[in-house]
């Protein structure tokens, strides 16, 4: 072979090594590049649904403003204030607050006298006509019962069951209907003296959200809170706590169960707490979760559990809604400021009359569902009918 001829061979052996060499890079770069893409990909945090509101970003991570950690906060350390209103006319809540008096008692620890129950003492408590806080030390500032009970989950049975042996023995004239809330609970107690305005105390009954599995005729969710009538409180402190075919003696089990089976017990009747149009009043969790569509799957218990038909939705709620569970501190603030000063100007809301009294052990017929076009309608004519008289 010829000197030319192997320098032609090298020349093409060299050549097809640097193309080899070309494409092994390429491939090498390719893959190296995937796999950073991949792990830029995996490492970015994906968005949440339904995220509180994070605030503006003002650059500093601590800025309270800055995320939602503000829900788990345990309140302001000294009281927000409130103000009068110049032209509010509260002589029906005043009338009711005289007429339907309600004692509220609320369930509480040692631990949760300063970060929770306080919060409940400056908003929506002070609108009960006594109020009242259960715990197992004495809180001279919050001004707690201390019952004899230990703490913890496995003890709210036997709390539930001191509590109402204690207002039974030194406040049952005080009130005409007893409500029991936990200290993450709101209430809007006007609402609840509307609902409850045209029963008797004396007629054995309790309202809550009620729940259907466990109890034949349902039971009210502890955390939505349940008020039971002067006659229910004397039929279970009575009759059933003392009895142990009625009453569970130890102090374990899911306490809103449990009351539920000695009310049924005693034939004390488990209320039907929805507005006419059949909306529910008590909820066992905070507005945005009943009223965001599909916050939760229907495969969550609280579906299984609601003893009636309910929409997600602006139609999951009565327009005099009652409670909601799971409210942090903060956010009691936030709904005493929206639900009692906020005002849209120039909309002025006409109370309905208040309905007719029932007798003693009579209830009220349960709300016929309605589509919205038939309640639209419905108010129309209500309001036409006003006019005219």
């Amino acid at each position: 072979m010829t000197m030319n001829g192997l320098l032609g061979r090298s020349v093409l052996t060299d050549g097809s090594r640097s193309n080899r060499r070309s494409l092994v890079s390429l491939i090498v770069g390719l893959v190296v590049g995937f796999c950073l893409a991949e792990m830029f990909i995996l490492s970015t945090p994906t968005r949440r649904e339904y995220l509180p509101y994070a605030g503006h970003q003002h650059g500093d991570i601590n800025d309270a403003h800055n995320s939602h950690d503000m829900l788990g906060e345990e309140g302001p350390e000294s009281d927000v204030g409130a103000h009068q209103h110049a032209y509010e006319n509260a002589s029906i809540a005043t009338k009711l607050s005289n007429e339907v008096r309600i004692l509220c008692w609320i369930m509480t620890n040692p631990k949760n006298h300063k970060s929770k129950a306080r919060h409940v003492k400056r908003t929506w408590g002070r609108r009960c006509n006594k109020l009242i806080f259960m715990s197992s030390e004495l809180d001279e500032e919050l001004g707690t019962v201390a019952l004899p009970v230990q703490e913890g989950r496995n003890n709210l049975w036997a709390k539930t069951k001191e509590a109402y042996k204690y207002i039974y023995a030194h406040h049952l004239d005080d009130a005409d209907w007893f409500y029991k809330a936990d200290d993450d609970t709101y209430a809007v107690m006007e609402n609840m003296r509307y609902m409850l305005y045209p029963y008797s105390p004396e007629t054995p009954i309790y309202f809550g959200c009620k729940f259907k599995p466990y109890v034949k005729q349902g039971y009210m969710s502890g955390g939505a809170g349940y008020v039971l009538s002067k006659e229910a409180v004397r039929r279970f402190v009575e009759k059933s706590i003392p009895n142990k075919d009625f009453c569970k003696q130890d102090n374990t089990g899911a306490e809103d169960v449990e009351i539920g089976k000695c009310l049924e017990k005693v034939n004390v009747i488990a209320g039907d707490s929805r507005d006419q149009n059949a909306r529910g009043r008590f909820f066992p969790f905070v507005p945005e979760h009943h009223l965001i569509p599909s916050h939760t799957d229907k495969g969550f218990w609280y579906w299984r559990y609601i003893f009636y038909k309910t929409d997600e939705g602006l139609d999951c709620c009565s327009d005099t809604a009652i409670s909601f569970h799971y409210v942090s501190p903060n956010q009691m603030y936030v709904l005493d400021y929206l639900i009692y000063h906020l005002r849209p100007y120039g909309i002025i809301n006409t109370p309905e009359g208040l309905p007719e009294r029932l007798k003693v052990g009579q209830t009220l017929a349960p709300p016929v569902e309605q589509t919205t076009t038939d309640i639209i309608a419905t108010e129309k004519k209500s309001v036409e009918k006003k006019s005219t008289t």
